[in-house]
C-alpha cells in the first residue's frame, strides 16, 4: 500500500463511515475526532515494537561534570539504545579505538564497582545524582555501563589521563529514535509503506467502535491480518524473520 497523507487518512476513514466530505482535518468536529484516533493508533503501533527504519546512529551527550566523570546522558529522541562504543585509546596515541561498552543490569553493576578498594590511587569514589556512591577506576577507559534513571549512561571507569570526562566526540551508538509527529494535512506519518494498511484499518476499527457505537467487523478482520504480517516481516534489510525447517528440504 502506497504512503498515505494524515487528511487521506481521515478522508478514508469518514467515506467509509459515510459521514460529511471533508477537505481538511479541521473542517468538523468529526474530522478532528478521527485524526486524534489515527494519532493515537499511530503511536500505539510505533511503541509496540522497534522499527528498523527508525534506528539510528547516535553519539551521547556529555555530562561534562568533573564530578560525575564516568556519565554520559541519552539524547532525549532516543527510544531504546541497541550497541555503545567508545574510543579507548591511550594518551599519546592517534589510533581510534572503537571498544563496545557491555551492558550490566543496574545490581549486578553496583556488586561489581562495589567490590574495588576505595584505597587505592586509582580508585575514585562518585556520588550519582541519588546520592549513592560508586567506586570508579579513573586510569582506564570503561568497560561495564548502566542506567539507573533511564537518561544518564553510567560507565565503570574513564581514564583521567585523557580526558577529565567522558566526551560525547569519543562515542558511538546505535538506538531506535522516537518519531515526532506532524498534526498537519499533508503530513505523512513516519511508517514503511507496508504499515499503512494497518495503521489504517486499525483507526477505521477503533473510529467505527469509538463514534458510531459500533464494531466494523471487516476492518478489525483487516486489521488482525496486517499485525500477524508485520510482526513477521521486521527488517527490510535482513528478509523479515527466518524460520526453523527442522530439517526438511525445501522444493528444487
Amino acid at each position: 500500500m502506497a504512503k498515505m497523507t494524515l487528511l487521506e487518512i481521515v478522508q478514508d476513514i469518514l467515506n467509509d463511515m459515510d459521514s460529511d466530505e471533508v477537505n481538511s482535518i479541521d473542517d468538523t468536529i468529526e474530522s478532528q475526532q478521527v485524526a486524534q484516533i489515527v494519532k493515537s493508533c499511530y503511536h500505539e503501533m510505533i511503541s509496540n515494537r522497534d522499527w528498523p527504519h527508525l534506528q539510528r546512529l547516535i553519539k551521547m551527550d556529555a555530562v561534562n561534570d568533573i564530578n560525575k566523570p564516568n556519565y554520559l546522558r541519552l539524547p532525549n529522541e532516543v527510544k531504546e539504545l541497541t550497541f555503545f562504543k567508545y574510543d579507548c585509546h591511550k594518551l599519546g596515541s592517534e589510533k581510534v579505538e572503537l571498544k563496545d561498552i557491555r551492558y550490566k543490569e543496574p545490581d549486578a553493576f553496583l556488586r561489581f564497582v562495589s567490590n574495588r578498594n576505595s584505597t587505592q590511587d586509582n580508585v575514585q569514589t562518585v556520588l550519582d545524582f541519588s546520592g549513592t556512591k560508586l567506586l570508579v577506576i579513573n586510569n582506564q577507559a570503561p568497560t561495564y555501563w548502566t542506567s539507573f534513571d533511564d537518561l544518564h549512561i553510567v560507565c565503570d571507569s574513564y581514564d583521567i589521563a585523557v580526558d577529565n570526562t567522558l566526551k560525547q566526540s569519543k562515542t558511538q551508538a546505535m538506538a531506535y529514535m522516537e518519531p515526532v509527529w506532524v498534526h498537519l494535512n499533508e503530513a505523512i506519518p513516519d511508517l514503511p509503506s507496508e504499515a499503512f494498511s494497518s495503521l489504517l484499518e486499525e483507526a477505521k476499527s477503533t473510529a467505527f467502535f469509538v463514534l458510531k457505537q459500533m464494531a466494523n467487523m471487516k476492518s478489525e478482520q483487516k486489521a488482525a491480518r496486517q499485525k500477524t504480517w508485520l510482526s513477521r516481516k521486521a527488517w527490510r534489510a535482513k528478509g523479515g524473520v527466518r524460520y526453523a525447517d527442522f530439517g526438511r528440504k525445501g522444493r528444487k
